[in-house]
């Protein structure tokens, strides 16, 4: 054997010795007690430290629910503040070997009657979820129209396929003189008093799309002025 190798073996002869040594220490009954009283004061440091992440835990669960609950309820009021009306309802049946198969599909309006409003459309098997479906698509696509206080300051005609709607404004206390979709947008983007006819097709998704398309053909005076390059005179008192 070579003298490396021989360094080698004895130092693993004490490697061995030494660990020996230890296990016959923590054997003993005083090594028990060393390892037992570590092992406790360990445990009462880890025990300390939860009980301080456990305030710390519970206040932020705490502050977070409060925040959850604030922002369903402003979402829950922002939502009992829209105006929706269902303007039609289809149902489709499909026939099948084992006998027919129905579909709904639902138009709504929605507006928050201060100049914005949107329309949506959505299909599913029952009424309820198809009704759904268009009240979220329709909250989405909300759009402002800008609109007087009581009235639509000009007249305007809507387009939109087929479809041809008419808007004449009218003098307080007229009232929506309008039916089908157009009363339904008219009164969802805040209008008061208004004179409408459809001339076009009777579909009801042309009419609303031709309806929102005369509402955001609206322009107010100011506007007006400042494409023309005037300025908007201030009234004076008589």
């Amino acid at each position: 054997m070579s003298e490396d190798t021989q360094n080698d073996a004895a130092k693993a002869e004490e490697e061995v010795v030494k660990s020996t040594a230890e296990l016959k220490a923590d054997a003993t009954p005083e090594g028990a007690e060393t390892a037992v009283a570590t092992a406790g004061a360990v445990g009462d440091a880890a025990e300390a430290a939860v009980k301080e992440e456990a305030p710390q835990s519970e206040k932020l669960q705490k502050a977070r629910s409060i925040l959850g609950e604030r922002g369903g309820r402003r979402e829950r009021e922002e939502e009992d503040d829209l105006f929706e009306k269902v303007v039609f309802i289809n149902r489709c049946a499909k026939v099948v070997k084992g006998g027919r198969r129905f579909s709904f599909s639902a138009l709504i309006v929605t507006g928050d009657r201060e100049g914005k409003v949107g329309f949506g459309f959505g299909k599913a098997q029952e009424v309820a979820e198809c009704i759904k479906k268009a009240s979220e698509s329709s909250k989405k696509a909300m759009q402002t129209v800008k609109i007087g206080s009581n009235t639509i300051p000009h007249p305007v005609v809507g387009r939109h396929g087929g479809g041809r709607v008419l808007l004449l404004p009218a003098s307080p206390g007229t009232g929506l003189i309008a039916g089908g979709g157009v009363r339904a947008v008219v009164e969802a983007a805040g209008v008061k008093d208004i004179l409408a006819k459809s001339m076009g097709s009777n579909n009801h998704a042309n009419v609303v799309k031709a309806t929102l398309d005369a509402l955001n053909q609206l322009r107010d005076k100011e506007e007006i002025y400042s494409l023309r390059g005037k300025r908007v005179e201030s009234k004076r008192a008589l």
